[in-house]
């Protein structure tokens, strides 16, 4: 897993940061808000690990603006405040799960498992834009009701772009959707499975955003 660390205290950061890719995970440390926006900006992580004492800008207050702003990834808040009511706040403030200080490596392992089945599941929903349909479960997209013949590579970009619709992803982004980690990977080739899903769908559909990347508008709702 992809997973972000937000959290300002150097010593855990680091152990943190350390068993975290000692378990096999890609792991980024931000030590305030500000910096985690930074991070988001270049890099889609599968869970946000939050502290919700940050300097400059609260972990809460930061966990509002996220979904508010349209985040949709998993948030995990780690944090000492144990209050019955602080639990409360960060959950419906957005969190997908609360755990409190200290905890174990393994603990928190388990959790970022469970995590991760939730959001999978979800993700195998159909994912609608308009006329669009793109149904993760039968590998089938349609478009005005008439399916749409898609390459492998075409419908992962097509799924992710959609999953992450309102925010633009860059070539990167969309190359370790595609392909993962460490591979060698033309230089052109998203823009020319960009190039086919045009062709196939709404040439409108996928935007250019020159310089940074690709993106699906919402539609107003």
């Amino acid at each position: 897993m992809r997973l972000l660390i937000i959290e300002d205290d150097l010593d855990l950061g680091e152990t943190l940061a350390s068993a975290l890719r000692h378990a096999g995970h890609q792991v980024g440390w931000a030590r305030s808000a500000a910096d985690a926006q930074v991070l988001l900006r270049d890099e889609i992580y599968d869970v946000l690990l939050l502290d919700l004492g940050l300097p400059g800008e609260d972990g809460l207050d930061y966990l509002r603006r996220l979904r508010n702003e349209g985040y949709i990834e998993a948030i995990l808040i780690l944090t000492a405040r144990d209050a019955v009511e602080d639990r409360v706040q960060g959950l419906d403030a957005g969190a997908d799960d609360y755990l409190v200080k200290p905890f174990s490596i393994e603990e928190l392992s388990a959790r970022l498992r469970a995590l991760q089945r939730r959001r999978q599941g979800r993700r195998q929903e159909q994912l609608v834009h308009g006329p669009l349909i793109l149904d993760p479960a039968s590998m089938q997209v349609t478009q005005d009701n008439r399916p749409v013949d898609l390459s492998r590579r075409e419908f992962a970009l097509l799924q992710a772009l959609l999953t992450h619709c309102g925010r633009v992803m860059s070539r990167a982004q969309l190359e370790e959707a595609l392909y993962g980690w460490g591979q060698d990977i033309e230089s052109n080739t998203i823009e020319v499975h960009i190039h086919h899903l045009r062709r196939k769908l709404d040439p409108k559909l996928i935007r250019t955003i020159r310089g940074v990347g690709y993106l699906i508008e919402r539609i107003p709702a």
